[in-house]
């Protein structure tokens, strides 16, 4: 076998650049995936029961990048969705992120607008100079009691890390709102495939230049295929053979199970956020897809340190140890990374694209 481009892993980074080669430069590509699917961690199916759900959990498109959007729309229609996810702790139901609902039912009072809110968090927070972490960027937003509640226990079961010691970065991501919006996303795209990431990504490599091996752990049978070019989108470590040590990720464990229900829980996705509790959230799948039928599907979460990554996991040791890697590839003629697991960082779905548009820029001033 030969080709002008070999790439690993036939994710959004893999495929995205897999169809600009193949449609825009015209070049032959060879994707070799060790899954026997596409689609990477956005794979979604039917299960058994006719539920259609998300394998690896749930995965919602938000972008304000119009660019992005303009790109997947080559492969897909859409349909509006505006995520929602409550937080259960001490046997209530309470918006997330955290909001003037959340709070005025937490400390039962009655703030009114979005000057009381903040004036309000003010008055609680600890302000914490210079922020060094997760826990620091909480509490200087929210104060202690907040933090405790929602955060500390929850970022501990999803990282086996207290926020403490953690990027604050982690935590940084999950905005606070001072009014009653309880979205999840503020985006101006909240939108989803119209029959699903699979069937979208199908489009995306529906091309007789890209060639898929699926089902085969790259190192077996690289050596047979001849090539000028390799994509790399796995695990930086796993492709240097550890040399300098594992990178550490947190690995999820989905246990799916369904119910003789029309409805089982009041949000889409509900986190649990009590120490007590072992797995972070649950997830109805039919309350994103509009799905109508007599029972429902649901994934419990339960983080672990296994094999198959998921999150890196950010604070200075470890991205110090990611940059003897990138040392490490840079040393390597016509490699390329590119990807969560590549370069060891967290992306949304539309940042992984934009990185996947960007690179293959790259490549081609460099052709």
């Amino acid at each position: 076998m030969k080709c002008d481009f070999l790439i690993v892993g036939a994710g959004f980074s893999g495929s995205v650049l897999a169809e600009r080669i193949a449609n825009d430069l015209k070049k032959d590509v060879i994707i070799i995936e060790k899954r026997n699917h596409i689609g990477g961690n956005c794979y979604d199916e039917f299960d058994e029961h006719g539920i259609f759900i998300h394998r690896y959990g749930p995965h919602l498109f938000h972008t304000n990048n119009k660019e992005i959007v303009d790109y997947l729309s080559q492969f897909t229609n859409w349909y509006e969705y505006q995520h929602r996810v409550l937080a259960y702790s001490k046997g209530e139901y309470y918006p997330i992120p955290i909001n003037k609902e959340t709070i005025n039912r937490v400390y039962k009072i009655n703030l009114r607008n979005e000057e009381e809110v903040k004036a309000f968090l003010d008055n609680i927070r600890e302000k914490r100079f210079p922020i060094k972490n997760s826990e620091d960027i909480i509490v200087n937003q929210l104060g202690l009691e907040l933090f405790e509640r929602f955060f500390k226990y929850f970022t501990y079961k999803q990282w086996n890390y207290y926020p403490q010691d953690l990027s604050p970065s982690v935590c940084g991501r999950i905005p606070v709102r001072y009014d009653s919006d309880d979205r999840y996303f503020q985006d101006k795209f909240q939108i989803l495939p119209e029959d699903g990431f699979t069937k979208m990504f199908e489009k995306i490599l529906n091309n007789n230049r890209i060639s898929l091996i699926l089902g085969h752990d790259f190192k077996k049978i690289i050596n047979s295929i001849n090539h000028k070019y390799l994509i790399y989108t796995g695990p930086i470590d796993y492709f240097f053979d550890y040399k300098f040590g594992k990178l550490p990720y947190r690995s999820i464990e989905f246990r799916f199970q369904n119910f003789k229900l029309e409805s089982y829980q009041p949000a889409p996705v509900v986190n649990y956020v009590d120490k007590e509790v072992p797995y972070t959230r649950a997830t109805e799948y039919k309350k994103i897809t509009g799905q109508k039928s007599n029972s429902t599907t649901v994934s419990f979460e339960y983080p672990n340190s296994g094999e198959e990554p998921y999150y890196p996991i950010l604070n200075d040791v470890n991205f110090a140890l990611f940059k003897k890697y990138e040392s490490e590839a840079k040393k390597c003629r016509n490699l390329i990374l590119c990807g969560r697991l590549a370069e060891y960082r967290y992306y949304n779905m539309d940042q992984v694209v934009a990185r996947a548009l960007h690179t293959y820029k790259t490549i081609i001033n460099h052709l």
